[in-house]
């Protein structure tokens, strides 16, 4: 392109876009690392959103290294508990993709599962595959095997069927098995299946209807299934194990508007209360209008509704509630 540093309808891919394709990260990570200017096209610094790129004629580096296509791949690893979803921390956690050998392949995880869980993680250098995977609109079910403190009812099953409201929105509504109770464990085990992945999504949901996860594994993506996978083994994967995610896509684009619909609205900003006068009671003859009068005793007075004569039963006291005479 004439100029990489102009945005809008000229011809090229979208950086971020290119720099998930070549292995960066996703496309949301990639996002965040023109943000912090860690990209430049051309020699020229980037670090804003809407640039766009010709593969194979323009320069684009990341962190000093020159990016460009590379073979994809994906590995599929039954992530164990204690491995965290991130390609970097500054505590130095054991990280799922150090569990993966492959050194050449700027690889990632495709969604997260908590330190605590485990599961079936995939991790690749394509964004067009994770991308499809991970956004709820494309539909590719996500399964995991849950166990509980407590009994679990039929309630709490309807809560988490029609969907939760979580601090960012309301979370995509699930399928819920018939929960199995262990009286002599006092837990309840269960598969729960999701089109979705926020952070620690499964355990604040369980937590808005009065419930706490013991364990949790994710055992199907798709079709692919945890099957007989130990902890920490990585089976390869051909790009032929991947065509229902393709098939995914298909089936968005044909049905798009009406499952567009059916995905629960973002979460409404209430915003601040009216500024204006504030309604209460009318004031009664002899109160004065700064508020209640209070007499020697310190107890407030009038605004209460008739007095109560001498001699005359107190009224039944009520938990929560406090009386004046």
């Amino acid at each position: 392109m004439s100029d990489p540093m102009q945005a809008g309808g000229k011809p090229g891919e979208r950086l971020h876009k290119y720099l998930a394709a070549c292995g960066a990260g996703s496309r949301r990570e990639c996002e965040e690392y023109i943000k912090q200017g860690r990209v430049s096209v051309n020699g020229q610094p980037v670090s804003k959103m809407g640039i766009k790129v010709v593969p194979g004629k323009d320069v684009v580096m990341f962190d000093g290294e020159r990016m460009g296509q590379e073979r994809k791949v994906y590995y599929l690893l039954h992530k164990p508990p204690g491995y965290i979803c991130t390609n970097s921390d500054e505590h130095r956690r054991p990280r799922a993709m150090d569990l993966v050998p492959d050194k050449r392949h700027r690889i990632y995880t495709v969604g997260r599962l908590d330190a605590e869980s485990e599961g079936l993680i995939l991790l690749t250098n394509d964004g067009t595959i994770a991308n499809i995977i991970c956004h709820p609109r494309y539909r590719v079910e996500k399964v995991y095997r849950i166990v509980i403190r407590g009994k679990m009812t039929r309630l709490h099953g309807a809560k988490l069927e029609a969907g939760v409201w979580l601090a960012e929105g309301k979370a995509s509504p699930a399928r819920v098995s018939r929960p199995e109770y262990d009286a002599k464990r006092d837990e309840s085990s269960l598969e729960m299946t999701l089109f979705e992945g926020r952070n620690r999504e499964i355990r604040r949901v369980f937590a808005r209807v009065g419930l706490k996860v013991k364990k949790l594994i994710r055992t199907r993506i798709g079709p692919l299934d945890i099957g007989t996978m130990r902890r920490g083994e990585v089976a390869v994967l051909a790009p032929t194990d991947l065509r229902f995610v393709y098939e995914a896509e298909r089936l968005y684009e044909a049905n798009k508007e009406m499952w567009n619909a059916e995905l629960p609205a973002p979460s409404k900003h209430r915003g601040p209360r009216p500024s204006g006068p504030k309604r209460g009671p009318e004031r009664g003859p002899g109160r004065p209008a700064g508020g209640r009068d209070k007499p020697s005793g310190g107890r407030p007075t009038g605004g209460g509704g008739p007095r109560r004569d001498e001699g005359e039963a107190k009224p039944p006291k009520r938990p929560g509630r406090r009386y004046y005479p």
